[in-house]
């Protein structure tokens, strides 16, 4: 409806508003809302905005390096993340002389800090780290997801964005993926994350989206929930570095320590 029709909707004179309406409809000047896209139509959207499936097919392995800042308690350091396809991921967070590492082979995922010292990841955690691990998870949100519903638009930051909630299978909390309606960039995702101290909610923001070999990647990453919040800067991405499968196995010693 356009803004001329809402303000004669609120005039006395109803009749000539009923008046006025036909009007502007005959006349071809009244317009009518877009319809909302559907959760295929967003997500067709969004591949596409990242640069098409061809160009992230192409890719097998990419490489990250960059800061987290953590403003509650003062801390910064260094991030580091590898990933290779079809399913491996290692983490590595460096702050304070002390090493945070996560990794995932494809089978077998495990965690090794000064906390918890090395261990095998299990039950909800080893679920999410299976998914997190999959290198073209934005080309399966279907294999991700068994419901995925459009529930309207909401604002992030500046930018109107259209949200979609995902829900995987045999969970029953969705999640929220917000996409810019402009762009079809993903800016925020509302989900949940498993712990060895528990569940609980986290908000990412994706901002600062750059072109990498063809693909638009977020140098930006902000987290929001659990113990603290912090802010990921990549300095470099890169695509295409030779990663032995090695990386990704178990280490047979905890390694939290910075020698």
């Amino acid at each position: 409806m356009s803004r001329l029709i809402r303000k004669l909707a609120v005039a006395r004179n109803f009749g000539l508003v009923a008046f006025a309406v036909l009007a502007l409809s005959l006349s071809g000047l009244a317009q009518t809302a877009p319809a909302t896209p559907t959760a295929d139509q967003i997500i067709d959207k969004y591949i596409a905005a990242l640069g098409g499936r061809a160009a992230i097919q192409k890719q097998t392995t990419l490489t990250s390096l960059g800061t987290i800042d953590v403003p509650a308690i003062h801390l910064s350091g260094t991030v580091m993340i590898h990933e290779k396809a079809p399913n491996k991921t290692l983490q590595v967070v460096i702050i304070s002389g002390n090493v945070f590492r996560q990794a995932c082979d494809g089978k077998v995922a495990w965690s090794d800090d000064p906390a918890d010292g090395l261990r095998i990841l299990s039950g909800g955690e080893l679920t999410e780290a299976l998914r997190d691990s999959d290198f073209y998870h934005e080309l399966h949100f279907h294999d991700l997801y068994s419901k995925l519903v459009v529930t309207g638009t909401e604002q992030v930051d500046d930018r109107d964005a259209y949200v979609v909630e995902g829900t995987i299978a045999g969970e029953t909390v969705p999640d929220k993926i917000y996409f810019d309606a402009k762009s079809g960039l993903a800016l925020r995702v509302l989900g949940h994350r498993h712990t060895a101290d528990g569940e609980f909610e986290v908000q990412e923001d994706f901002q600062d989206y750059r072109p990498v070999d063809g693909v638009q990647l977020p140098f930006t990453i902000l987290q929001r929930g659990g113990s603290s919040d912090f802010t990921i800067r990549m300095s470099e991405i890169h695509h295409g570095t030779d990663l032995p499968d090695t990386e990704f196995a178990q280490p047979k010693q905890s390694q939290s320590k910075v020698q």
